[in-house]
């Protein structure tokens, strides 16, 4: 900002006003960003001059399965597609593919939709959907330069995508140019590190466009671990979206969240500058960009983080079995829930992180438990304070559980033991599980408070145990709560949340739009159940609904306000806009045009 005041002051009013004005038609005299369809698309010259700008040959993305069309003659493997759609890093190496397949579909007012689909048997034509049609597979700095670049003069539909994994349909964009991060594969492991106008400090580790599985590995084979996100072959980007919502990890309770983790993230933001912010240079980008979301004050091109030591690991197990003689939940599970509710801020003060999933342990089964959870930085004694007094009480309601009573409760197996790293119990409990990529699905989440918990667990579990398709993640609390809540752009509900909890609806291929707009009624509707159980308890925007209605608060709370002043000082004309992103209020559904005022 005092750089543009200085350069201003060397200029007169009138060349001034010409520049404004110029900068003004860029933004287009209608309020409009150009799409693919629009008169106003670059023509072939244009982008075979941005083609002669970067590393790279210009990606032009298509749909999943779109080698397995046309049916009669596909043109690519469509053997490959059917074998590895649900591997989320396969789909990650696709440039237009999403990791959930219905972002890449779009619907139009008529209900048409427009997508292409896996089961050819369905006798759809493959369409684009809202797949991106054309940009840059950045490589280096300069490739993101020149395609931010491009992107601007044309005032292009914009869109930023690294591995693809977004509930919210950040990574596409019907019409749109799109900026490929995701081969931006270099790792540096410092011993030491300076920050950008700061002092050496402990080690630390950077990568730059990889994804988790890539950076666990190079934190543990320099001996460190690395907070980051977990998923089944670590195929999320970890220097992307995961870090710029927020970034919970199993690791959270005892090392903070990703964004307490972070030291120095250095960015293009939409004048083509590239930027390093971190807590002695460019402050309040800085604070930001942890916390305000992914695809909003520019495209990232590296991070660094804090490491911490390589050491044993305590694992916990506890999974459980119901059965019960009558319909609906069991009364028995509604205990089993409420139990592991109230004791979850006790077991994330104590540095427990894991997951919680509902599924039936055998076919006819009623729901019930299946919690896998890490305690870093702690003995096994130590950890055994904490997690056995959980497997204790569940034990005692199993005890007392009968079948044609409220529902017979088993443990089919607890137990804590330790483990030689994060990263080789990341290995054994977490890689080796089935990816579900590639699905249909809608979701909703909220955090879960300590206050809720301590003193409401019931209501809880009976409230989130008439949710289809319900997760339990502890990943808050302990040291995420003991972070100031103003210390980053991060959602302050993070600070008071102990368990994130997710819920989701899912349909097959060739669903009618009226049937899906069925489905996401009852995504709304759960929505404001949840909300009334706890309001203003905030949600995990990476993981959450497209369908909050007061976004601004469900996502950032209080700082939404300073997080917008902060992207109108770096991105004045929005050229980074995403879906319920910081801004997107002022424009339409498709982000293509601004709302009247």
């Amino acid at each position: 900002m005092f750089r543009l005041v200085a350069r201003i002051t060397m200029l007169s009013w009138v060349p001034l006003l010409t520049r404004l004005v110029a900068l003004a038609s860029s933004t287009g005299s209608h309020g409009c960003k150009c799409i693919s369809t629009d008169d106003c698309w670059p023509d072939a010259s244009a982008f075979a001059k941005l083609a002669s700008e970067v590393s790279q040959p210009l990606v032009q993305p298509f749909p999943t399965a779109s080698a397995c069309y046309p049916v009669s003659d596909p043109s690519g493997n469509c053997t490959e597609v059917q074998t590895l759609w649900g591997d989320g890093n396969w789909r990650s190496n696709q440039a237009g593919s999403m990791q959930e397949s219905n972002y890449e579909t779009f619907t139009f007012d008529n209900g048409t939709i427009s997508a292409c689909y896996r089961d050819t048997a369905l006798g759809v034509p493959c369409e684009q959907g809202s797949v991106p049609v054309i940009g840059v597979d950045a490589r280096t700095l300069e490739d993101v330069q020149a395609g931010v670049k491009f992107a601007r003069v044309h005032n292009l539909r914009l869109v930023v995508k690294n591995t693809g994994h977004d509930f919210l349909g950040r990574s596409a964009g019907r019409g749109s140019f799109v900026i490929w991060t995701h081969h931006m594969k270099n790792i540096t492991v410092h011993d030491t590190f300076t920050p950008f106008g700061g002092r050496k400090n402990e080690k630390y580790s950077q990568g730059a466009g990889v994804q988790w599985h890539e950076a666990y590995d190079a934190a543990n084979g320099a001996n460190r671990t690395l907070v980051g996100g977990l998923s089944a072959g670590g195929s999320v980007g970890a220097a992307g979206g995961w870090l710029l919502g927020g970034g919970h990890s199993a690791l959270s309770p005892t090392y903070g969240l990703g964004v307490d983790n972070v030291l120095e993230i250095s960015i293009v933001v939409a004048s083509g500058e590239h930027i390093k912010a971190n807590s002695h240079k460019n402050t309040d980008l800085f604070w930001a960009l942890r916390g305000g979301g992914g695809g909003t004050y520019g495209i990232v091109t590296s991070v660094t983080y804090r490491t911490h030591p390589l050491q044993q690991v305590i694992a916990g197990f506890l999974t459980t079995s119901i059965k019960s003689s009558t319909p609906g939940t069991p009364p028995i599970l509604v205990k089993l829930i409420s139990e592991f509710f109230r004791m979850s801020p006790n077991l994330s003060d104590a540095g427990w992180g894991g997951y919680g999933l509902m599924a039936p342990s055998a076919p006819g089964e009623s729901l019930a438990m299946q919690f896998v959870a890490i305690a870093p930085n702690s003995s096994w004694s130590a950890a055994n304070d904490s997690f056995l007094p959980l497997i204790a009480n569940v034990a005692s309601l199993a005890a007392n559980s009968s079948i044609d009573d409220g529902g017979l409760l088993n443990i089919t197996f607890a137990s804590t033991f330790p483990v030689e790293s994060f990263h080789a119990w990341l290995t054994q409990f977490i890689d080796s599980g089935t990816a579900e990529t590639g699905g249909n699905v809608m979701i909703g989440s909220r955090l879960l408070p300590k206050a809720l918990l301590d003193v409401n667990s019931t209501r809880a579990a009976e409230t989130w145990l008439g949710l289809p398709g319900i997760t339990f993640h502890l990943v808050a609390g302990g040291a995420v709560s003991k972070t100031d809540p103003d210390a980053t752009g991060l959602n302050p509900a993070w600070r008071k949340g102990v368990l994130h909890a997710a819920f989701g609806s899912g349909w097959p291929e060739g669903t009618s739009s009226a049937d899906i707009e069925q489905i996401a009624n009852g995504i709304k509707q759960n929505l404001t159940l949840i909300e009334n159980l706890s309001p203003n308890a905030g949600a995990y925007l990476n993981e959450a609904s497209l369908f909050e209605t007061d976004f601004q608060q469900t996502f950032f709370g209080n700082h939404y306000h300073k997080l917008k002043a902060i992207k109108k000082r770096y991105d004045p004309t929005d050229l980074f806009i995403v879906p319920k992103g910081v801004g997107s209020e002022d424009w339409d559904e498709q982000l293509h045009c601004r709302r009247r005022k």
